[in-house]
């Protein structure tokens, strides 16, 4: 799990559970040893009753009036039913007729007996006793009293207890889970405030963070913000102390120049090895001036204006190749990162393609929001030149190498495009396009 929001409430949620479970449980056990105690008394007492209801039987034994017993004896199948029984005789109450019920054996003068037993489909609890009359008219010995209660409406009542129970219990949980899960987003807003702000810094659009942060956020927000706005201050003394230095060797360049023509023939080439460093030593300051990398709060750039003014220039550039050079760039796309980074990265793989391509050169830029964050620009380069071999994919792309000498060049922009795009985070690739010629894929931090 990745939000805080629901770590949180897991961490809750499954000690809650566990004891709404285990209150479950105690409840249930409390009720039905409540039941039990219950139905222990209920048979010692209707027990008791049959024993002081029985009356001598003129044919011998015992019997019990009906009038002096619950009202359930006298029903069929009523639930409850009793038994007198001696070694010659035997009586029954009338609710066991057509319930076979088995009151157990014989007992022994103050044994006492309880057990569950089956009458069809209901279970039945039976408690019986012995007893030895005095005045017994039989063979003088133990008469065995028994009743039996059915236990389906106790059963019954259980379930319908268990039920209720989990049911309010799920309830209640349920409602304990959501009044938590509230709670939570509300305690837990200062937090989601604050990965929204770092993702709108990201993003470009905003450049600190907010004010108005609890106590144990305060100083996270604070250092956030410093190390933003020490980070821009480093960034813009370093293109300063750059731009001071680009100045400053100008000027000796100058004089070299100027006091070349006095020297005869001989100045004419260094001239242009001095030009060719002033060239150099300029765009490779600027380059390192403005590579600093996805700096967090820069205003994105729009993708769209500057591949315009590139098509533009290659154009005039090449115009002798009658070169069609067709930009597919995603409306609203955006490059988070330096103008002049983007600048030099699309005017670098244009430039190259450009100088490859027999007529035809494509540029496509798309933004994947799905993607990672470094990498959900993706532009590609391709154009219908001779191509770059498999062995030479590697090596185009470190610095100053050529794959063929006859072509003016430094072997620079490639080894360029591919140091920005590594301090940015992203990816490139080079590889084969359909248009015949090389295909170079730069993925980039962008946005729509």
């Amino acid at each position: 799990m990745h939000s805080l929001s629901q770590r949180l409430l897991l961490s809750v949620a499954v000690p809650l559970v566990l004891f709404f479970g285990f209150m479950t449980w105690v409840l249930d056990h409390g009720f039905r040893t409540l039941s039990d105690h219950s139905l222990h008394e209920l048979l010692d007492s209707q027990i008791i009753a049959l024993i002081a209801a029985a009356e001598h039987e003129k044919g011998g034994g015992y019997g019990a009036p009906l009038t002096a017993l619950d009202s359930r004896f006298a029903t069929p199948r009523s639930g409850l039913y009793a038994e007198i029984r001696s070694a010659h005789h035997q009586w029954r109450s009338p609710s066991t007729v057509g319930a076979q019920v088995d009151f157990g054996p014989l007992l022994t003068q103050g044994a006492r007996t309880f057990f569950h037993t089956m009458a069809g489909h209901s279970r039945l609890a039976v408690e019986s006793r012995g007893v030895a009359f005095a005045d017994n008219p039989g063979d003088g010995g133990p008469v065995t009293f028994s009743v039996a209660v059915s236990l389906t409406p106790y059963e019954e009542q259980l379930w319908e207890f268990r039920r209720r129970m989990v049911l309010w219990f799920s309830a209640l949980m349920l409602l304990l889970l959501a009044t938590l899960a509230v709670l939570l987003r509300a305690v837990l807003a200062p937090v989601r405030r604050l990965e929204r702000e770092i993702h709108e810094v990201e993003e470009g659009r905003s450049e600190v963070l907010g004010a108005g942060y609890p106590r144990e956020l305060k100083g996270v927000a604070r250092h956030l913000n410093a190390l933003l706005i020490g980070e821009r201050k480093r960034v813009a003394r370093y293109r300063d102390t750059l731009g001071n230095l680009a100045h400053s060797l100008k000027t000796p360049l100058a004089v070299m120049r100027t006091a070349l023509p006095a020297a005869g023939d001989a100045p004419s080439a260094i001239g242009q090895e001095i030009d060719r460093m002033s060239d150099i030593i300029e765009h490779q300051l600027k380059r390192a001036a403005a590579s600093g990398g996805a700096l967090l709060g820069q205003a994105p750039v729009a993708v769209a204006p500057v591949a315009a003014d590139l098509r533009a220039a290659l154009l005039k550039v090449y115009r002798h190749k009658d070169l069609s050079l067709e930009l597919a760039v995603q409306p609203d796309s955006q490059f988070v990162g330096d103008r002049a980074d983007l600048m030099e990265m699309l005017g670098n793989l244009l430039e190259n393609a450009c100088k490859w391509c027999h007529q035809r050169v494509r540029m496509t830029v798309t933004v994947d929001p799905d993607a990672a964050v470094h990498e959900n620009m993706t532009v590609t380069v391709e154009d219908d030149g001779p191509g770059i071999s498999e062995e030479n994919r590697a090596r185009v792309l470190e610095r100053g190498v050529r794959t063929d000498e006859t072509v003016p060049g430094h072997g620079l922009g490639l080894a360029m495009v591919r140091e920005t795009v590594e301090l940015y985070g992203g990816r490139l690739a080079v590889d084969t396009s359909p248009l015949g010629g090389a295909r170079f894929e730069v993925r980039l931090p962008g946005r729509t």
